[in-house]
């Protein structure tokens, strides 16, 4: 069976100019190519699309994500092209893959099989150099930073209460705690300092929020970087670097277009995580795609308890966004290892393991439904080695809670495996759909992590020390509290515990750090172990990516 890279590798791609312009109807003179498979559209065609009428937006989400895996950028993918197949005019909107999975833990993030985005390799790897413009204008803020303190320090800035940090897209463990300035005065004044990887950055979620330049300018300008002694906040803007992080950024915020194995268009663009970030590709993106077809499928990070929360809490309140429809994706065998089942035996009939695991999915279906208030369909990405009675199952317990099942082959079929999924989301955003946020935008910060943590995770109590609650405090009685919060916890449980899954209940959240992102308008919650700059794992993904007779291979 070949892999997703050779599958990729053999792919028969149009010049991305021909699908822009038979798919979409974008002028020539609107992309600037990178190449012949990859483009960017111009930030002045997109502004000439606002008079037109928005299509309906599919949001794909999924179960706790575990070693087995789900597939939800497959499914994001092969819906795409089954909504096509089935002769609608479709596009998906995807982020952008970070280099630190790629080459950590996860590998490629292109979809998979017969249901990818391509080309493969220039995606996963550095694409049209979007990260890398952001890693420059992060750590450009903090080059002005230490460079205002070295010069006088005219702004009074408190190198006690520097709150920004530098940035890698590379899980570097070694690198989250770091003295900077050694070296004598000629090197500035030493102080701690820490990295986060980009995907974490406040910068990365200012542009993924951004709807213009002079909206992501201002953005910009009001990241808080530190404190004066007198706690008076200091800002991008009063370093006058917002200007110059602009400029780095200008190309990057143009949307990406490439094409899936079945040449129909792509947007991918920006990439929080969605396990320390709010985990959606950018508000830009998403806007132009909802103004060029009639149904945009888009997905959200990890488990519907994440990246689907912060899509609706924050991505859909700041933009106005508002799906028609959800995906909750799922695997027979990643259900049987909710309920216990061993990861080697994962392809032996276990009705019981997989009575016990339902409950994962049950639990983001009443997610879905009763609190985002969005309808939702469950697509189960089909094994062979699924069993009829474990079908039957997963049928009669969503059938219980009115939702309708899919068993979907894209994986092996491309878009006309889910062409049966296509079909029921179509039947689904033809239906009136209310969505709702968790919580209001005038409850305090405090109320709002613990109507997340008690209706999404269904904790008991959510718990911090005194400097973090005098933290919430301070932001609170200093404006902030009308910001959404963006949870940065594990994304493997409903808990802060990664080993425990299912649905777990009545656990406690622990808030272990709290971050102001002003540009971004959200308050971060740091919950139990999660860290802002992953590491690697004893056998990375990078031990086996190489070239071979000029061919990228193990790469997925």
């Amino acid at each position: 069976m070949p892999s997703d890279i050779e599958i990729a590798q053999a792919a028969k791609m149009r010049r991305i100019a021909t699908v822009a312009q038979e798919k979409l109807g974008i002028p020539d003179e609107s992309l600037e190519p990178y190449g012949h498979y990859k483009a960017k559209l111009s930030l002045e065609y997109l502004a000439s699309l606002q008079g037109r009428p928005d299509g309906k937006l599919i949001l794909v989400t999924a179960i706790s994500p575990t070693p087995a895996g789900e597939g939800k950028t497959t499914t994001t993918v092969g819906l795409g092209d089954a909504l096509n197949y089935i002769g609608k005019k479709a596009v998906i909107c995807v982020r952008e893959p970070s280099l630190g999975p790629v080459f950590g833990m996860k590998g490629g993030a292109a979809g998979g099989g017969h249901a990818q985005v391509v080309p493969m390799e220039d995606i996963n790897l550095h694409f049209t150099g979007d990260f890398g413009a952001i890693q420059l204008a992060n750590n450009l803020l903090a080059a002005m930073i230490d460079n205002h303190i070295h010069h006088g320090n005219e702004l009074g800035i408190d190198v006690r209460r520097i709150t920004w940090k530098r940035v890698l897209d590379m899980n570097d463990r070694a690198l989250r705690e770091v003295t900077a300035a050694l070296g004598g005065p000629a090197n500035g004044f030493p102080r701690q300092d820490g990295f986060d990887i980009v995907v974490a950055s406040e910068v990365m979620a200012i542009f993924c929020l951004a709807t213009s330049l002079e909206d992501l300018k201002t953005r910009l300008g009001n990241i808080v970087v530190g404190y004066t002694r007198e706690q008076k906040p200091v800002t991008a803007r009063d370093l006058q670097a917002h200007g110059a992080m602009t400029v780095l950024l200008k190309d990057a915020l143009k949307p990406n277009l490439v094409q899936t194995l079945e040449n129909n268009p792509a947007f991918i663009h920006g990439g929080p995580f969605a396990n320390i970030a709010h985990g959606c590709n950018s508000v830009i993106a998403t806007k132009a795609a909802l103004k060029l077809a009639d149904y945009v499928v888009t997905e959200a990070g990890f488990g519907a308890d994440l990246g689907a929360e912060k899509f609706v809490d924050i991505k859909c309140r700041k933009s106005g966004l508002r799906p028609s429809a959800t995906v909750i994706v799922a695997t027979v065998r990643a259900l049987k290892y909710h309920g216990g089942q061993d990861l080697k035996t994962l392809t032996q009939e276990n009705l019981d393991a997989l009575h016990k695991g339902l409950v994962n999915l049950e639990r983001h279906v009443e997610n879905v439904h009763k609190h985002y208030g969005l309808p939702c369909v469950v697509s189960i990405n089909r094994f062979s080695s699924d069993t009829a009675a474990e079908v039957e199952m997963i049928r009669a317990r969503m059938s219980a809670m009115g939702v309708p099942v899919v068993l979907a082959t894209h994986w092996g079929d491309g878009g006309k495996g889910a062409a049966e999924l296509a079909r029921v989301v179509v039947d689904l955003c033809a239906r009136p759909s209310a969505m709702q946020f968790v919580y209001d935008d005038a409850d305090t910060l405090w109320d709002k992590i613990g109507k997340v943590a008690r209706k999404i995770y269904r904790a008991a109590e959510v718990t911090a020390d005194a400097k973090v609650r005098a933290q919430i405090r301070k932001l609170q009685e200093d404006g902030y509290g009308h910001y959404p919060i963006c949870v940065a916890k594990t994304q493997y449980s409903f808990s802060t515990d990664p080993q425990l899954r299912a649905a777990p209940e009545n656990h406690v959240v622990n808030v272990r750090e709290v971050r102001l992102a002003a540009g971004a308008e959200f308050v971060v919650m740091i919950c139990g172990d999660i860290m802002t700059m992953p590491g690697l794992p004893k056998v990375p993904s990078a031990v086996k990516i190489d070239v071979v007779d000029g061919k990228v291979v193990g790469l997925f």
